[in-house]
């Protein structure tokens, strides 16, 4: 058995003084936003508490699916990679951005430039970070290969919009097709949802619908994301089924607050193709109770032709 802790969405605070000139561009509203609101709302102690009960749950691997900063400011960047070394070892934690880790133009590779190692795909060497190249990178652990794309694209205000692109989904098709001659778990590994709901138009993914296809004509066993901050799960149109795209609450989403409390996800997976077997277990925080607990576990289901 395979065990995969999913947590997303930490907007790692405090956000770091700012110089005037980094706030000309939608930064300001962003900071604006943030003290008056959203500060209030992603809290370091919840954090520390979801984290300390993920650790507790010893993983085989742990993703973090985006939403490690802000506001892309240069000074969030370094924080939030400690925060990721305290969570684990490169190749024991996988990343991939979220859109407010590219909030702005000027910042959009600077995810990838820090935290590179994390995103390294199985050809780079564990201590080697990975420029800002091409996605998706793979990741094979045990019996589950992991996925990673990038959605995150600078936007403008009062948008949180992501983008794959056609090169991106491109070598997302032929890396899905040629691990589907293996005998491994495919799990793809997003932040933004392939489907959005039509009231978060301005926070979808724009190239949706081709990433749909993708998976319509290629399959995977699982799609995990966040960027949402509340927990899902959806269904996908597959080659031989529908496929589980399940989505996590924020990780560091204080119990008073407008979304879902702080949550995180644990797959189990085990068997081998035509008989794979996934079971989700969520723990987090609850509404009217204190400290971290069991939410919810569920068997996703089956993933091959003929079951």
């Amino acid at each position: 058995m395979f065990v995969l802790a999913h947590l997303s969405d930490p907007h790692l605070g405090p956000v770091p003084k700012a110089r005037l000139i980094e706030l000309l561009n939608k930064r300001g509203l962003g900071l604006i936003n943030w003290q008056f609101r959203r500060r209030r709302f992603h809290r370091a102690d919840v954090l520390a508490a979801l984290v300390d009960d993920l650790t507790q749950a010893a993983p085989d691997h742990t993703v973090v699916s985006g939403d490690l900063v802000n506001l892309s400011l240069a000074a969030e960047f370094a924080p939030a990679r400690q925060w990721l070394v305290e969570l684990g070892k490169p190749a024991n934690v996988t990343v991939v951005p979220g859109n407010h880790d590219a909030y702005v133009r000027s910042a959009a590779d600077e995810a990838v430039s820090c935290w590179g190692d994390y995103m390294a795909d199985d050809g780079a060497t564990g201590a080697q970070v990975r420029p800002a190249g091409p996605f998706p990178f793979v990741r094979r652990r045990g019996d589950v290969a992991l996925i990673g794309l990038r959605t995150g694209v600078p936007t403008g205000p009062f948008m949180a919009t992501g983008r794959l692109g056609h090169g991106q989904l491109a070598r997302l098709a032929k890396t899905l097709a040629d691990l589907s001659t293996e005998q491994i778990f495919r799990i793809v590994v997003i932040h933004h949802p392939p489907v959005s709901p039509l009231s978060e138009r301005l926070k979808r993914l724009v190239d949706g619908e081709q990433l749909r296809t993708v998976i319509a004509q290629h399959g995977a066993e699982l799609v995990i994301h966040g960027h949402r901050h509340v927990s899902s799960t959806t269904w996908l149109e597959g080659p031989a089924g529908p496929v589980p795209v399940v989505g996590v609450p924020s990780a560091s989403a204080a119990l008073e607050g407008h979304d879902e409390p702080a949550a995180y996800n644990l797959y189990r997976i085990e068997g081998s193709a035509q008989a794979w077997r996934c079971e989700v277990t969520s723990r987090g925080f609850k509404r009217g109770h204190s400290g971290v607990t069991h939410l919810a576990s569920r068997t996703l289901g089956r993933f091959a032709d003929g079951l």
